[in-house]
């Protein structure tokens, strides 16, 4: 099943340039998919366009068969839920509880199935133990968990991640990356869309999608793509750290296998 399809989407936001040009894919149910590109290259803007915040030039989108219109739009939001770059965009209460809780209410949850469903997701991303603390005095990876509990807990279909990495330290993006992971696990069947300039994230996920100046320049599993040295080189695009030693490895006689990622490539190698 096809969660999501993408035909021919277009977008400008001047009628000069398109951010979005004429792109075309589609993600399978259950698939973890990233997109990645340099700032300008219209990722954030497609994921806006997903969720209904833009409106397309040209093209269709359809989630789950349904196409997005004005007057379907509330009705895919509620299937698709999005995790932006910024979590402090997203807090309007005084305390993670009721920061997780606002989507559940505006849904018209009961109070007893609401109070379980926020104890639920709290304690998935971690942060059970900060119920009663306000979202100001929270790191930026806790936020970032607070802000994804807040979106799991409406149990949608689709979770778009838009940049959701970008500002945090490094400790801070590996935690959320095995919190993806980690979900996932928890929930196959849920589809993961994630926005992000993180290569090793991209690495992680089961088919990556190349954007450049709007255009889709290529997808394929991480192995096909990474392993299109020459056109990411064009578009300055850095390589995986494991993918980058695999080529020199390669390159100076090493067999490397197919190990997909650091702790594998050293076991292979120690043999």
């Amino acid at each position: 099943m096809k969660a999501l399809e993408i035909k021919n989407l277009s977008f400008s936001y001047d009628d000069a340039t398109d951010a979005v040009d004429h792109i075309s894919f589609s993600v399978t149910k259950g698939k973890f998919v990233s997109i990645i590109g340099h700032n300008g290259s219209g990722k954030s803007t497609l994921a806006k366009l997903i969720i209904g915040l833009l409106s397309k030039k040209e093209g269709d989108i359809l989630v789950f068969g349904e196409e997005l219109t004005k007057e379907t739009v509330h009705n895919i939001r509620k299937r698709v839920g999005i995790v932006f770059q910024n979590p402090d965009n997203q807090f309007i209460s005084s305390t993670v509880e009721d920061d997780i809780a606002f989507g559940l209410e505006n849904n018209l949850v009961p109070r007893e199935e609401m109070v379980e469903l926020v104890k639920e997701y709290a304690q998935k991303v971690g942060m059970e133990q900060f119920l009663d603390k306000e979202p100001s005095n929270l790191s930026g990876g806790q936020k970032q968990r607070v802000a994804i509990a807040g979106v799991l807990a409406m149990s949608p279909d689709i979770v778009i991640f838009d940049e959701a990495t970008s500002m945090l330290d490094p400790k801070g993006k590996a935690d959320i990356r095995n919190l993806i992971v980690k979900m996932r696990s928890a929930n196959p069947e849920m589809t993961v869309l994630s926005i992000t300039h993180d290569i090793e994230e991209a690495f992680l996920s089961d088919e990556v999608i190349v954007m450049n100046e709007g255009k889709l320049i290529l997808k394929g599993t991480p192995e096909e793509v990474f392993s299109s040295s020459e056109t990411l080189k064009e578009i300055s695009l850095a390589e995986p750290f494991l993918v980058e030693i695999k080529e020199k490895l390669t390159k100076y006689g090493y067999k490397v296998g197919n190990c997909t990622n650091i702790d594998e490539l050293v076991e292979y190698l120690c043999r």
